[in-house]
């Protein structure tokens, strides 16, 4: 018999089991994707259409990241508190919202409090599936972690090609009023099958009778110890230049005249920018369970040393090949690929540091390093604006990357391989009682 580690009472299992669970966030998370792998479409329509200009536009951009990620700790205490369902089902009616106001913005301030809402919604859902998925599979961090985070990092992928036609066809008011709203239903209906684990299948139950026997850190702890600054910083430093790409890869195009460049690969033609969106989000997806599962066999750190190599050279060649429409979209495929596993490393990362059972507000503290590093998005443009080209953006990018494949094999791995021992050692702070 399953008990309740609160309460001691007995406990139903979910319809589906824990792996029920894991698809059910994996789709949340999709629904939720194109409020930050979609914008770049919309940027210049609404440019063209109001005058406002690129900069002025971005910043809803910004704002949304930072409302998204710096109250996802928030939004973790009542997940880890009151259970994912509730905090899902306003998180997919204020993205249902925010999309609405989008479409009927007439000034910048509604703009902004789009992205607000938007954020706030976003960062709830985001949280909650990811710091569930973390919860139920203790055993498999990484590739429960990175299968819940593909689905922000692809989500979009099957709607770049509707979106941007609705575009051209309809306009983007029209198109951020039906996909916002059918986006929000999807996540209202499914939010109610989310339940909180109390303990894992029997796949997971030596890792979970583990996990319960060391000690858990709360997130006051968690901010006292210098392995959490250093995860922090590292993750804001990988997180900026992603992000920089992610809000830009649209005027990047536009500027290098690629826009509507007619690109032939794997046996389809498409302008080269939506070939490289379409592709770009298959592969930021595909990356966050393969470096998670990657990470499961061959460690946290060393995975992120390869990852965050591959990043430092993508950029540089995308930086000098980039003119070329086929390897504008091949090699911002490469740049995706080697960028968005931050997604499912870091989660896991603190997961395994710090314990099970704070997880979603500890994982959501960890995660506010992408607010932090989504204010350094609008100095692309002023990049852009003071050289008169992308090279500057393209090589700072690539040594914050360098720098982190440095600081991930010689100072974390050491630094948190001595917490996780001090931990596994340490009286528990969290008993929690499984079937006898």
């Amino acid at each position: 018999m399953v008990r309740d580690a609160r309460s001691g009472a007995p406990q139903v299992a979910p319809w589906g089991g824990r792996w029920m669970q894991l698809v059910i966030g994996v789709v949340c998370m999709s629904m939720i994707a194109n409020l930050q792998y979609g914008w770049t479409l919309f940027v210049e329509p609404i440019d063209d259409a109001t005058g406002w200009g690129r900069t002025a536009i971005q910043i809803a951009f910004t704002i949304f990241i930072v409302t998204e990620t710096w109250l996802v700790p928030v939004e973790g205490w009542f997940v880890d508190r009151f259970g994912p369902r509730i905090v899902v089902l306003v998180g997919g009616a204020l993205c249902a919202l925010s999309w609405v106001l989008n479409a009927v913005a007439d000034s910048l301030p509604i703009l902004y409090l789009a992205a607000v809402i938007g954020g706030i919604g976003a960062g709830g859902v985001y949280g909650t599936c990811v710091g569930n998925a973390l919860k139920w599979f203790p055993d498999r961090r990484g590739l429960a972690a990175g299968l819940t985070a593909a689905g922000f990092g692809a989500g979009s992928a099957l709607t770049v090609v509707p979106i941007a036609s609705m575009i051209e066809s309809s306009g983007y008011e029209a198109t951020f009023l039906a996909f916002g709203v059918g986006q929000g239903l999807v996540i209202l209906a499914l939010a109610w099958f989310l339940a909180d684990p109390h303990a894992t299948a029997p796949a997971g139950a030596r890792a979970a009778a583990a996990d319960a026997k060391r000690r858990h850190y709360a997130p006051q702890e968690m901010l006292r110890t210098p392995v959490f600054w250093i995860m922090y910083a590292m993750f804001a430093m990988v997180a900026a230049g992603g992000l920089m790409v992610t809000a830009q890869l649209g005027p990047i195009a536009t500027d290098l005249n690629l826009i509507d460049a007619p690109v032939s690969l794997l046996g389809l033609t498409l302008p080269a920018l939506t070939f490289a969106l379409s592709i770009d989000r298959v592969m930021n997806g595909i990356t966050r369970p393969f470096f998670g599962w990657v990470s499961d066999h061959i460690g946290r750190e060393n995975t992120m040393f390869i990852a965050f190599t591959i990043e430092a050279v993508g950029v540089m060649a995308l930086s000098a090949y980039g003119s070329d429409p086929l390897a504008f979209v091949v090699l911002t495929g490469v740049v995706f690929f080697a960028w968005g596993e931050i997604y499912s490393l870091f989660p896991a990362c603190c997961g395994d540091t710090f314990g099970s059972r704070y997880a979603a507000t500890n994982a959501g503290l960890l995660y506010t390093a992408k607010g932090t590093a989504a204010l350094l998005v609008p100095l692309g443009n002023l990049m852009v604006e003071a050289t008169g080209s992308w090279q500057t953006v393209f090589y700072s990018v690539a040594i914050v990357n360098a720098l982190a494949a440095f600081l991930a094999l010689f100072v974390l791995k050491p630094l948190r391989t001595r917490y996780i021992a001090a931990a596994s050692a340490a009286a528990p702070r969290l008993t929690t009682r499984l079937a006898d």
